[in-house]
C-alpha cells in the first residue's frame, strides 16, 4: 500500500467553479507550493472567475518527494488543469510565478490561452559554465543545495517552501523546460502581462527583459520597485492582483 506524503499546512491546491465564461490557471514556482500564489488565485475568485491552482507534483510535501519528479510531471499537471478550465470556460488565462511563469509560457505554447501573466519568470537558459557546474555536482553525488525560497522584502512574510534545492529536478527544469523554448518566445501571440522585480535574488531580471524583447504578442511590462522574487507575497502583491484581475477582465 502506497502512503501519500503529508501536505504542508497552507500548501493546499484550489479549484473554484463559478460558472464564469473566463477561467484562470494559477501556477506556483520551483520548491514552492500554492501558498505563494494564493493571493492571485483568491483575487481571481473574488472577481468571479473560475480558477484552478494545482499543487505541482513533488511540491508542498517534502524535498524527498520532489526528488522523484521532473519538468514533464509539472508540465503535465499544468496542462491538465488548463484543460479542466477549458472544458467549462470560453476563455482561459494563465498566470504564474518564477518556474510557474515558465510553465505559463509553456502552456501558452501548447494550448489556446487568451492571455498570460508572468511574475519574475524563468525565461533564459543558464550559461554553459553554470550548467556544467550542476552536472559536476550531480556526478559527485550531490543531491541538494541550499534553498532559494522566501526571497521577500517584507519582513512580516515568510514563504512556505523547501529548505533545499534538489539538483536533478533543477537540471530537468532547465534542460527540458527552458532550453527547448527560450529562443522561441516569438512564436507566442497571446497578450502578456509581465511583472519584474528590480531586485530579484533568485531569477535575474534579464530573464524578463529577454522575454519582453523577443515575445511575439503584445507585452505590458510592469517593473516592481518594492518586492523581491516572491512578489506575489511581497509589498507589491496588491498591485499584482489588481493589475492581473483587470488584465484578465479585459481579455476577449
Amino acid at each position: 500500500m502506497t502512503v501519500e506524503p503529508s501536505l504542508m499546512p497552507g500548501a493546499e491546491p484550489l479549484s473554484h467553479s463559478a460558472g464564469s465564461s473566463t477561467g484562470v490557471l494559477v501556477l506556483h514556482g520551483f520548491t514552492g507550493n500554492p501558498s505563494s500564489v494564493r493571493p492571485v488565485a483568491e483575487a481571481m475568485v473574488a472577481a468571479g472567475f473560475d480558477v484552478e491552482m494545482p499543487r505541482l507534483p513533488g511540491h508542498g510535501t517534502s524535498i524527498e518527494d520532489m526528488m522523484t519528479t521532473s519538468w514533464q510531471d509539472w508540465f503535465s499537471a499544468a496542462l491538465s488543469a488548463f484543460d479542466s478550465l477549458a472544458a467549462r470556460c470560453d476563455r482561459v488565462a494563465v498566470a504564474g510565478l518564477s518556474m510557474g511563469g515558465l510553465l505559463t509560457l509553456a502552456v501558452g505554447g501548447e494550448r489556446s490561452a487568451s492571455g498570460l501573466v508572468c511574475v519574475n519568470p524563468v525565461a533564459r537558459m543558464r550559461s554553459p559554465e553554470e550548467t556544467a557546474m550542476v552536472d559536476e555536482l550531480i556526478a559527485d553525488g550531490m543531491t541538494v543545495l541550499p534553498g532559494i525560497g522566501s526571497d521577500i522584502a517584507d519582513p512580516a512574510v515568510t514563504e512556505l517552501s523547501y529548505a533545499g534545492t534538489p539538483l536533478e529536478p533543477l537540471r530537468s527544469m532547465f534542460l527540458e523546460g527552458v532550453r527547448p523554448r527560450c529562443e522561441n518566445w516569438g512564436q507566442l501571440s497571446a497578450p502578456l502581462l509581465l511583472f519584474t522585480s528590480e531586485n530579484d535574488h533568485v531569477v535575474d531580471p534579464a530573464d524578463s527583459t529577454h522575454l519582453a524583447s523577443t515575445y511575439g504578442g503584445s507585452v505590458e511590462h510592469v517593473w516592481l520597485e518594492k518586492s523581491f522574487h516572491v512578489a506575489t507575497q511581497d509589498f507589491d502583491r496588491e498591485l499584482i492582483c489588481e493589475r492581473s484581475v483587470a488584465f484578465v477582465a479585459g481579455l476577449t
